[in-house]
């Protein structure tokens, strides 16, 4: 699909979002993902291109549209009052945003142009250029890390993760403020040994970043029944709380 300069295919966009950064926020849903993630709770977003499916119930529904810097950073730009009350701002999220470097790219500039915070929500799966082109407009990154095992990563999310942990290391050794985030999916992320490597993993980084688990989303299966997609976690369900809480206790106060 070609595309004008300065602009991009979006698939979502979220106002008023409070688990996305600091304070309340905006996140745009940018369209297309390397990874395939087999817990993706938006799997019809993994293709860069506007798509046209056919549902369970043999509806039809258009996934991704084309929006201009201009009319994208208008749109962020009616909630500013909600960010300069509560030190929110704008996230960028997807699929991968990184996906589309220079639609990103200006986005986060004129974002800054607008005074706005801005947090990207990335896998960390892209060329080291790219993304050290794009991280001086960036104020928080919200980094992804699944699985410390590169053959089980591979498995589970279709791509290595060899360039996601070199690319965070860049980032940390170049003072960026990252928080990370790993998805607790019960028999795969969540096995005691992906979690030691993960609590060592933490220990052998440059800086101690903060740590957020994401619980597996009961939403998901449905999403994948309702585009006929495949899914392998039929039987999954979400940790409890209390394990989840220890968790994230345990892991922000490595030292």
């Amino acid at each position: 699909m070609k595309l004008a300069k300065n602009e991009g295919i979006i698939f979502d966009i979220k106002r008023y979002a409070i688990h996305d950064g600091p304070g309340i926020r905006t996140t745009v849903f940018f369209k297309g993902c390397p990874l395939s993630c087999w817990w993706c709770h938006n799997p019809e977003s993994r293709a860069l291109p506007v798509e046209k499916f056919t549902l369970a119930d043999k509806k039809t529904e258009t996934v991704g549209r084309k929006i201009t810097c201009v009319e994208l950073i208008e749109i962020i730009k009616k909630d500013l009052i909600f960010y300069e009350e509560s030190g929110g701002g704008v996230t960028f999220g997807g699929g991968e945003p990184l996906m589309q470097p220079e639609f990103l790219l200006t986005m986060l500039k004129r974002s800054k142009e607008e005074g706005l915070h801005t947090a990207v929500d990335t896998t960390g799966y892209a060329s080291w250029p790219v993304l050290e082109k794009t991280a001086e407009f960036i104020d928080l990154f919200l980094y992804d890390i699944k699985l410390l095992d590169e053959e089980l990563h591979i498995k589970y999310t279709g791509v290595s993760n060899k360039i996601i942990i070199e690319n965070l290391r860049r980032l940390l050794e170049m003072n960026k403020k990252v928080v990370l985030r790993m998805p607790i999916i019960p028999g795969i992320t969540n096995s005691i040994e992906n979690l030691r490597q993960f609590k060592e993993f933490i220990s052998s980084l440059p800086t101690r970043p903060p740590v957020e688990f994401l619980n597996f989303n009961i939403f998901a299966p449905e999403k994948y029944r309702r585009f006929n997609f495949p899914f392998h976690l039929t039987q999954t369900e979400p940790i409890a709380d209390e394990e989840f809480e220890r968790l994230t206790v345990e892991f922000n106060s490595i030292s």
